[in-house]
């Protein structure tokens, strides 16, 4: 049997992290993605790329609505691999944090949560205040791991998706998704320009 994964894209800035994710997941046999797209998500598709909202959707096995909280996904004893909100905008991390379900996205987090299971929240937002670093103290707390989007340069970036595909890698290490999407630090870079960051 596949292994199900959630893929939840919220309404914070950086959609593309989230179809990046399902584009590698795709390509992935044994994981069957399991896609929830929120409405300012759906608005963000649209205002930050040129994908059609349709054509993200398509890159999912299942998709759910979120308002829809009789899904599968939203009861504990169907069975997941966890779950990526990415991006995790501050208002979803508020209700995961706050069990606060009204949406489908917090509920299935919660299961994951309460469960047991693994829940990563690529939170998206800067600066921070007090208010947004209490609460991923308090997801950490829960059991979520917290992973803000922040690019990396030892793997040798060369364009915009090398850098999104590094903390999709990141989440894909938590999760125990084997990828190639990065160089390892150690490894040979495959773009040797050295002295570019001179």
């Amino acid at each position: 049997m596949k292994r199900r994964i959630i893929v939840a894209l919220t309404g914070a800035s950086g959609v593309i992290y989230g179809i990046r994710t399902l584009l590698h997941l795709r390509a992935v046999e044994d994981v069957e993605t399991h896609l929830i797209l929120s409405d300012d998500a759906r608005v963000n598709i649209r205002l930050e790329t040129g994908y059609k909202e349709d054509e993200v959707a398509a890159m999912a096995d299942v998709v759910h609505r979120p308002d829809n909280l009789a899904a599968t996904i939203a009861s504990g004893s169907f069975k997941t691999g966890g779950m990526i909100v990415i991006p995790c905008s501050v208002k979803s991390l508020s209700g995961i944090v706050n069990s606060y379900a009204d949406n489908l996205v917090a509920r299935a987090a919660d299961v994951c949560l309460k469960e047991k299971r693994k829940l990563v929240l690529v939170v998206r937002e800067t600066p921070l205040h007090k208010g947004h670093l209490k609460l991923m103290v308090e997801a950490a707390d829960l059991g979520a791991l917290i992973l803000p989007p922040m690019p990396a340069f030892y793997h040798r970036p060369e364009t915009i998706e090398d850098l999104v595909d590094h903390t999709v890698g990141k989440a894909f290490d938590y999760l125990e998704i084997d990828h190639r999407l990065f160089c390892r630090w150690g490894d040979k870079p495959t773009n040797e320009r050295i002295g570019d960051f001179a």
